[in-house]
């Protein structure tokens, strides 16, 4: 099982990511998806909306020539799916290897649980938006649509990603973790969904097309506290990435700042079980899908020496709209607070 993370029950069957928004897919699971795919095993992406509400980078040090698409939501999901499209390839290796599916185009749904009819494939899910309430967290937007993605029944998401899970039967479904990994209110909705679906799915009396399935793990995306701190101040102290945000006029994530919800102390991981993926055997296809998302991330960099003599926590850096510099870990850190069942 090269490329795949070893003693993951299940782990020769398929991968389910699950995520809010192209590009979430790449900067939370990007070396998970590549590695499984690198390993021959079915990969299946779901994106529950098309970022409508995402901003544009558009800079001297970063031209897209795409900043009138900020504000612009249908335009921008146009662009985004195309985005997506190129980055899951890149995770995949090539067209085709890894799957991708839209949450809101997943057909009728049998009806939820309380035995309501289901809404039809087509009522599209919309980008929340959110609002920075501190460095690197954010909160739910004051003007969400009525369409918005946090908004949506639960049951209703769930019913359609738990239709789904029972036609790709994955041994492992990866998304954030409750807090959405730094508290996007799509980020957080996504999790309920998951777990939501998961137990739907499993549930023979769940009003859901299919059999029922009962997916081995679920993987939330974590980062060991410690490591964070260490990869931001090794991404402080390498020169290339001091001359790049020179010239780019980015900063530097403070290593001492409160952390986002995803970084864990390892006393808090301790309590559960920990997947561990290494990122540099795909950190090509990894940089290549960031890369792919251009409206959203810039300057995603290799460090020089990574893979080599270099500092073991750094392998890169990138940087989102903030235009603050984040650095590529060394691995990426999955937690997996009890099993979700076996499968059969």
């Amino acid at each position: 099982m090269d490329g795949v993370p070893t003693g993951v029950p299940g782990a020769a069957g398929p991968l389910l990511a699950v995520h809010a928004h192209p590009d979430d897919e790449t900067l939370a699971t990007g070396a998970l998806i590549a590695s499984w795919a690198a390993a021959g095993r079915p990969v299946t992406v779901v994106t529950c909306t098309r970022g409508e509400r995402g901003e544009v980078i558009d800079t001297p040090s970063h031209p897209t020539g795409l900043a009138h698409l900020e504000g612009d939501g249908p335009a921008l999901a146009t662009h985004r799916e195309t985005e997506l499209a190129a980055a899951v390839a890149a995770l995949g290796g090539g067209p085709g290897v890894v799957g991708q599916v839209f949450l809101d185009t997943v057909g009728h749904v049998a009806g939820d649980v309380a035995g309501r009819a289901g809404a039809p494939a087509g009522a599209r899910f919309e980008d929340s938006g959110m609002a920075w309430v501190a460095p690197g967290i954010a909160g739910p937007a004051d003007d969400a649509p009525a369409t918005a993605f946090a908004r949506v029944a639960l049951d209703d998401a769930a019913a359609r990603l738990a239709a789904l899970v029972r036609a790709h039967r994955p041994a492992v479904v990866a998304t954030y973790e409750p807090r959405g990994g730094y508290g996007h209110p799509d980020h957080v909705r996504t999790h309920d969904v998951a777990v939501r679906a998961l137990a739907l799915a499993a549930d023979p009396g769940a009003l859901v097309p299919g059999e029922p399935w009962r997916a081995a793990e679920l993987w939330q995306a974590v980062t060991p506290s410690d490591a964070l701190r260490a990869a931001r101040r090794a991404l402080a102290a390498d020169t290339d990435a001091v001359r790049l945000a020179g010239r780019a006029a980015l900063t530097f994530p403070d290593p001492d700042e409160p952390l986002p919800p995803l970084a864990r102390h390892d006393a808090e991981l301790a309590g559960g079980v920990v997947r561990a993926v290494d990122v540099a055997p795909v950190l090509d296809r990894v940089l290549a899908a960031m890369r792919a998302h251009a409206t959203q991330v810039q300057h995603a960099t290799v460090a020089r020496d990574a893979g080599g003599a270099g500092d073991p926590a750094l392998l890169g850096w990138y940087a989102l709209s903030n235009d603050v510099l984040a650095p590529v870990l060394a691995q990426e850190s999955y937690l997996v607070p009890a099993p979700v069942g076996s499968s059969r």
